[in-house]
């Protein structure tokens, strides 16, 4: 269940500009490309990348409404922006700005830093992406810190995604319990968790109760 990091990386293909998107690739990154700041957004909510790279000079612009309309999305989402000549007004725009000509290498040295909870403890599942050890899930371009309790009761439906689990099994794991003569105290956890991986709580998308079973995450 637990993947390699996943980039978005927003560039427009010119002969005179680098392209990072394949390097980065071949670097050993999940990377997901857009060609507009605009496409970036939406592609936000589908993939929850761990960093985005703005290649503002391949764009031909500064760069500097990219990152403000990303950052109105998730606000502690990082932001590398890509330059082809030292401006100095970005500067706050971007977690880390660099100034073309450079290697990939330099690159990928600056994304590592910024990749908040890098590590063996992050699953990564389709617009999901929970931290373990920080106990943060990112969802839909929205970031929720959990209890610990929350975070095991995550990671049992992310692990068995798609499969119906049992409230009973569900409850003796998360709670550490072979008692399970009430159970009401999982379905106010599960609605704490809908709101934070749903769009819409009330009617969840991939948080599904099935009735008299239990629950199944599908993504």
């Amino acid at each position: 269940m637990i993947k390699k990091t996943t980039l978005l990386v927003i560039e427009s293909r010119h002969a005179e500009i680098p392209s990072f998107a394949a390097d980065l690739q071949k670097k050993g990154f999940d990377v997901h490309t857009a060609q507009s700041g605009g496409k970036a957004v939406e592609r936000l909510k589908e993939i929850a990348p761990s960093l985005v790279v703005v290649n503002a000079a391949s764009l031909r612009t500064s760069g500097l409404r990219i990152c403000q309309s990303l950052r109105e999305q998730d606000p502690k989402l990082p932001i590398i922006l890509i330059l082809a000549g030292e401006t100095g007004t970005e500067k706050e725009a971007a977690d880390a700005v660099l100034v073309l000509p450079f290697t990939v290498q330099k690159l990928v040295n600056r994304i590592k830093p910024l990749l908040p909870g890098e590590g063996k403890n992050v699953l990564h599942i389709g617009p999901m992406r929970l931290d373990v050890e920080q106990r943060r899930i990112r969802s839909l371009g929205k970031s929720t810190k959990l209890t610990p309790r929350l975070v095991t009761l995550l990671q049992i439906l992310m692990e068995h995604h798609g499969e119906v689990v049992e409230r009973e099994s569900l409850f003796k794991e998360v709670w550490e319990t072979n008692y399970t003569g009430d159970t009401r105290t999982l379905d106010v956890h599960i609605s704490w968790l809908r709101r934070a991986i749903e769009l819409d709580p009330n009617h969840p998308k991939f948080l599904h109760t099935v009735r008299g079973v239990g629950y199944r995450l599908d993504v």
